[in-house]
Formats: structure tokens, C-alpha cells, sequence
């Protein structure tokens, strides 16, 4: 692919390599040859589940079956955390600044993209900066961050609270709905009817979060293999080739398969800024209900 691509003049891109068919089948075989029976693996992010789709994975690895979930932070934002952020767009005087992922989920009574449409102001970010910038452009009304995501994006959102106070702009707050991945893994081992052999954790989260803490404890306590894992096909087959070398092996333990971005320890200062802003406090995830630890709250 690569002789052909230059031959045409095109451009490779890294992540060509990472999209490669031929290494994608190899490992694929890999993972059937190292199979001597049915596993069930859990990735956590729905990032993953989409490029498992997309490149039909599932099709490559014999008797491994992939369950997706929990999924993606948005479609964990449980109801009443979106009808209060519906309201606030409703209410006089408001302005709601949230990313476009938020607009179409469904609400109690509607959803944000509905209160767009009828002229409310809800305005869709490109960084989270930009809800500081409007606020201080705009002092005369309230302006709210609704900010959601996984300890990915926490760090960003402690930013511009600190940010904000150091600028003295006093017409902006935060609707705060992000989750935590470690108690909601604890929160599925913990039923008794589960059945999960082992996990790929999200490489976006263990990025800022690193896999030092929680990981190792939850590996270790009920028995599964977690294997951190990134979002193109090489980098989930190499994932559920290391689990499944794992859990063939009987060795519950944490591995790094995305080792060009993730660091045990991950990156601290973003977990410095977490830890400023935010303390970790039962929080309400749309299906599973209140998993305990399960979010992060600002101070």
C-alpha cells in the first residue's frame, strides 16, 4: 500500500500503518491460534466499539466475543443532568455552551439541538475556552459550560474554572457531568450474573489518568486481565491478543498495549488539575444507575 500510494503520488500517513489490512488478518490469526475456548473481553469506550464496526473485527477473532459498554460519555449523561441542562438554555438570560455531541441526546422532554431551533441560545464550542471568552465578552447575562466526558476531558474543564477565577469572570458556570471508568468496571464485576473475562481499557482515558491507580486492584481482586488499548484496528487486535494471551495464561494482571501514548502514571499534570478541581463523589450514569465513586464534582 505504501508503494502503491507514492507511486500515485499520494500521501502516507502514519496511521496507514495502523489501518493495514495484511497486519489487521495477521493478527487476527494470531488471536484464534492462541484461543482454546470461548472468551468474553468488555472494551469500555465507545470509540473502540465503533472502529470494531467499522473494520468488522469481530468477524477476525474466532471464539472471543466482544461486548461493548458501558459507552461513551455522552450516552451516560443520565436524564435529569440533560433536562437541567435543557432548562438552563430555556431560562432568560442564559447562554449554554456545550461541544455538538451533546444537541440530539434525548432528554426527558427534548433534547438542545429542539431548543436551538426554537432561537434559544445554545452555543456549540470548538474549545472549552471559548465559553471563558463569550462570558467576558458578555457580562450582562449568565453563561453555563455543560461540560461531559470521561477523565479525558476533566482536566480542560478544571482549566477554565481556574481560569475563569483568575480572570475575575463571575457570569460563568459549570453543569458538570463527567464519570470516572475504574468504579464503573468495579460496578459491572461486582453483579453476579456478569459475564466478562477481561477488558480493554480506554487509551484516551489511561492517557490522562495513566493505569497505576484502580487498575491493578481491579485485576487483581476479581480475576480479569485489563489491557489498555487505542482506537485503530492494529492497536484492538493487538489489545485482545494481549488479553486473550492473559486470560489463557490465568494471569489477571494490567498491560499496556498503547504504550506510544499512555504512561503508567499518565500525564500529571492533568491530573494535578483534576485533583484542584474536583472531588470524586457518587454519581448517576444513565442505565447503570448511581455507581458509587463513579464521577467527578467541582469544588
Amino acid at each position: 500500500r505504501r508503494d502503491r500510494a507514492v507511486r500515485r503520488g499520494g500521501r502516507v500517513r502514519y496511521v496507514d500503518g495502523l489501518r493495514a489490512p495484511a497486519v489487521v488478518e495477521a493478527l487476527g490469526r494470531a488471536i484464534r491460534a492462541a484461543t482454546t475456548r470461548p472468551w468474553t473481553i468488555m472494551e469500555i469506550c465507545g470509540g473502540q466499539t465503533h472502529t470494531i464496526a467499522r473494520y468488522g473485527l469481530e468477524a477476525l477473532i474466532g471464539d472471543v466475543t466482544l461486548v461493548h459498554g458501558p459507552g461513551c460519555p455522552v450516552c451516560v449523561t443520565p436524564l435529569e443532568v440533560l433536562e437541567r441542562a435543557r432548562r438552563l438554555a430555556l431560562a432568560p438570560g442564559v447562554v449554554l455552551h456545550t461541544f455538538g455531541d451533546m444537541l440530539r441526546v434525548p432528554g426527558a422532554q427534548g433534547d438542545l439541538l429542539d431548543a436551538r431551533s426554537r432561537g434559544e441560545e445554545v452555543k456549540i464550542l470548538s474549545s472549552p475556552w471559548d465559553a471563558v471568552t463569550r462570558a467576558r465578552e458578555d457580562p450582562a447575562r449568565q453563561h453555563v459550560l455543560f461540560a461531559v466526558g470521561f477523565e479525558t476531558t476533566a482536566p480542560t474543564t478544571a482549566a477554565v474554572i481556574e481560569l475563569a477565577a483568575e480572570l475575575g469572570v463571575e457570569n460563568l458556570s459549570v453543569l458538570a457531568s463527567h464519570v470516572r471508568v475504574p468504579p464503573a468496571i468495579e460496578a459491572l464485576l461486582a453483579r453476579p450474573d456478569h459475564r466478562i473475562d477481561g477488558f480493554l481499557a480506554a487509551g484516551h482515558v489511561c492517557t490522562v489518568e495513566g493505569f497505576d491507580r484502580g487498575y491493578p486492584a481491579l485485576a487483581a481482586r476479581f480475576g480479569v486481565p485489563i489491557v489498555v488499548t487505542g482506537f485503530e484496528p492494529v492497536d484492538l487486535m493487538r489489545g485482545v491478543l494481549a488479553c486473550v494471551r492473559r486470560l489463557e495464561a490465568g494471569e489477571p494482571v494490567v498491560d499496556n498495549a498503547y504504550a506510544r501514548a499512555v504512561r503508567p502514571e499518565g500525564n500529571p499534570h492533568a491530573r494535578a488539575a483534576v485533583e484542584w478541581g474536583f472531588e470524586v463523589v457518587d454519581r448517576p450514569w444513565r442505565g447503570p444507575g448511581v455507581i458509587a465513586g463513579g464521577g467527578p464534582a467541582h469544588r
